[in-house]
């Protein structure tokens, strides 16, 4: 049984990574309104998500690391440019994982990549470090794009109230942008950084690559599924709205997303690299210290225990703070799950984190991120209530408290 969007009403956690059956997928954002049907990560008759099922393959010698890495080879080989020019183009932000995939390709595989970010809302000064050191320490090229600011903020405020989704514009930017640079640069290949399975999403654990067409399995970009870009939705309201309110169509362009019949008359491809090299975030978090003085948070993240993951945008805790409200999957969650995983923690240590830290409202950058929005403290907490839903929520003595916590699911 699921309520009416799609989130499974019996709340059940992985009984080896304790992560929630209510863990989004990622959805066509370009759709993505108050009726969506969310998709839910997967668990097995034993109750075990599909993150945790991948990650025993990556680890029990199912995947052959050795011919995966051969497979990279062979494809950079094909790529591979003589004359100087580009040869693949990277996504990234200056954290750890943009880090390892770029350094990896120039300086293990001999490649040569353009790395392009689309701007985060906020820079912190952090992240604004870690992207400096990045470029200049890493030795990369690097496109910087800012998106209108005015519009950047209409829709972050928009997706806050419609959708709870503050972070969905900058969601859109960023698939669209690499595609778009590919395509104006003529560099028919995208490197991407860990396999979207990790973490449980709907796929095959040997899928590499994104494809076009909306398969019900298989990495994909948001596609306008035929439907002219005036019908799409950004931050839950129709793109026509914003034109009927006086936005000039040439404002939203950074947002709509590159032909399909464009990406296959350029050949583009999108590939993981974490397909191919066996993909752990702490490693990549101890490779970008080396090799360009990644700094970590001198204190942990609210939210969480960690330091080091997502800290780049001011707006970083507001987008695990409304997931946790929408689906009850804090950013502690997803941080000790990822662990566990990977064998860095144990499930019961992973538990008291959670309890812990899970749900913890972020206070450091909230006087700039309610400005961004403009929005009151009074008047996002109530629209964060709207979007509790009723069989993860319930409110006792003028408190809210989840119906079915980790700690209660695994002391019944």
């Amino acid at each position: 049984m699921k309520n009416k969007n799609g989130l499974p009403l019996n709340v059940i956690y992985c009984k080896e990574c304790n992560l929630s059956n209510q863990q989004p997928l990622p959805t066509n954002e370009y759709f993505h309104t108050k009726s969506i049907i969310q998709e839910t990560i997967r668990f097995d008759n034993d109750n075990i998500c599909a993150a945790c099922n991948y990650n025993k393959l990556k680890w029990n010698q199912t995947i052959n690391w050795e011919d995966r890495e051969k497979e990279l080879i062979e494809l950079c080989n094909k790529h591979r440019k003589t004359d100087g020019s580009y040869d693949c183009i990277i996504g990234g932000s200056g954290g750890k994982d943009s880090v390892y995939q770029s350094h990896i390709l120039k300086y293990k595989y001999n490649m040569n990549p353009l790395t392009v970010t689309w701007s985060p809302h906020l820079y912190t000064d952090i992240g604004w470090k870690n992207f400096q050191n990045w470029i200049h320490i890493g030795g990369f090229d690097n496109y910087l794009y800012t998106p209108n600011g005015k519009i950047h903020r209409l829709l972050t405020k928009e997706a806050t109230r419609n959708l709870l989704h503050p972070f969905q514009p900058f969601i859109l930017g960023q698939k669209t942008f690499v595609v778009k640079m590919a395509s104006q640069f003529n560099v028919p290949l995208i490197f991407y950084g860990e396999a979207p399975a990790e973490y449980g999403d709907n796929v095959e654990w040997n899928e590499n690559k994104f494809n076009l067409d909306d398969k019900p399995t298989g990495y994909q970009l948001d596609p306008l599924e035929g439907k002219n870009f005036k019908d799409a939705y950004l931050g839950g309201k129709k793109v026509q709205e914003y034109l009927d309110d006086g936005i000039n169509y040439s404002e939203l362009q950074s947002y709509k997303p590159l032909e399909p019949e464009i990406i296959r008359k350029k050949n583009i491809e999108f590939y993981f690299l974490g397909y191919y090299l066996r993909w752990v975030p702490q490693e990549c978090y101890y490779f970008a210290v080396e090799n360009t003085n990644f700094s970590a948070n001198p204190e942990r993240t609210e939210g969480t225990y960690s330091k080091y993951n997502s800290i780049d945008d001011k707006l970083d805790g507001y987008f695990y703070y409304t997931r946790y409200m929408k689906f009850g999957v804090g950013r502690a969650m997803c941080d000790s799950t990822q662990e566990i995983r990977n064998g860095h923690i144990d499930k019961k240590e992973g538990l008291a984190l959670i309890e812990k830290f899970d749900g913890e409202y972020p206070t450091k950058y909230e006087s700039e991120f309610l400005e961004y929005i403009s929005m009151s403290k009074d008047e996002f907490i109530e629209t964060c209530d709207k979007f509790r839903p009723e069989h993860i929520w319930q409110k006792k003595s003028n408190r809210w408290e989840m119906i079915m916590s980790p700690s209660k699911y695994f002391k019944k």
